[in-house]
C-alpha cells in the first residue's frame, strides 16, 4: 500500500472497518430474516418481503434521508439513542448502519435462495426423532446453509464497500470519520490533479471487489462439498 497515500489509506482503512462492521452487525438479522421469509407463513409477508428488498429499489439518496430522519439527532430512534451516548449520524458508526441497511437485501436473497433449497423433509425427519426446532436448525439446516450464509455476507462486504448515496446522504463526508473510499473518490474528482488518487482507490475497489466474489465461490464450493460428502 506504499503507493497510497495517508488520505487516501485512511479512506481504505475506514471503507474496510465500516464494511467489516456492516456486515457482522447484520448477519444475525439477515438469517432470521430470510430464514422467516423462506419457511414461515403469516400475514403481512409480502410486505415484510418488500421492505427488506425497497433499499434496491429506492434511490440510495432517498434511504440515505430516512435514515437521517429516523436514525439523526432529532429523529425518533437517534435522539432516544443520543440519551445514552449513541450518535450515528456524522459518525463511523452511521456509516456502518447505512451500508449494512444497502447490502442487508443482497444477504438475505442468498441466505434466502439456500434455505429454499434445503428439503425441508429432512428437517421434519430430524423433529420426529425429538429434536427441538432450534436444535434442529443448528444441526439439520444450518450446516447445510453455510455456503449461502458465507456468499450473502461476502456480498453484503463487497456492497458495504461500494457504497456511496446513503452514506454521504446520512453521515456526510468527513475525512477521517466517515470519508470512505467512495466518498474519497468523489472527493478528489472535485479538485484539480485529484484524477490520479482517484484511479487508485478504484483499483482498490475493484481489487477487493473481485477478491470478495472470488473468495466467496471458492469457500461456497468446498463447504457444499464438505456437506455432501458427509
Amino acid at each position: 500500500m506504499d503507493w497510497l497515500g495517508p488520505e487516501e489509506w485512511q479512506a481504505v482503512a475506514l471503507s474496510l472497518r465500516v464494511s467489516l462492521w456492516a456486515t457482522l452487525a447484520s448477519l444475525p438479522l439477515g438469517i432470521f430474516t430470510a430464514y422467516a421469509l423462506a419457511r414461515w407463513r403469516f400475514p403481512g409477508l409480502g410486505l415484510v418481503n418488500g421492505l427488506v428488498h425497497l433499499p434496491l429499489i429506492l434511490p440510495p439518496v432517498v434511504t440515505g434521508y430516512l435514515l437521517l430522519l429516523t436514525f439523526g439527532t432529532r429523529g425518533p430512534v437517534g435522539s432516544a439513542l443520543q440519551e445514552i451516548g449513541i450518535v450515528l449520524a456524522f459518525r463511523w458508526t452511521g456509516a456502518a448502519l447505512a451500508a449494512a441497511v444497502m447490502a442487508f437485501p443482497l444477504m438475505v436473497r442468498a441466505i434466502r435462495l439456500s434455505i429454499e433449497a434445503v428439503d425441508p423433509k429432512l428437517e421434519q425427519a430430524a423433529a420426529t426423532l425429538g429434536a427441538s426446532r432450534p436444535w434442529v436448525f443448528a444441526t439439520v439446516t444450518l450446516p447445510m446453509i453455510l455456503p449461502g450464509i458465507i456468499a450473502g455476507a461476502i456480498l453484503a462486504f463487497a456492497k458495504a464497500m461500494g457504497e456511496f448515496g446513503a452514506t454521504i446522504t446520512f453521515v456526510s463526508n468527513i475525512p477521517g470519520q466517515t470519508r470512505t473510499v467512495p466518498s474519497a473518490i468523489y472527493a478528489f474528482l472535485q479538485v484539480p490533479g485529484g484524477e490520479d488518487a482517484a484511479m487508485r482507490l478504484v483499483l482498490v475497489s475493484v481489487a477487493v471487489a473481485m477478491t470478495a466474489l472470488l473468495l466467496s465461490e471458492v469457500i461456497a464450493r468446498k463447504i457444499a462439498a464438505r456437506v455432501s460428502g458427509a
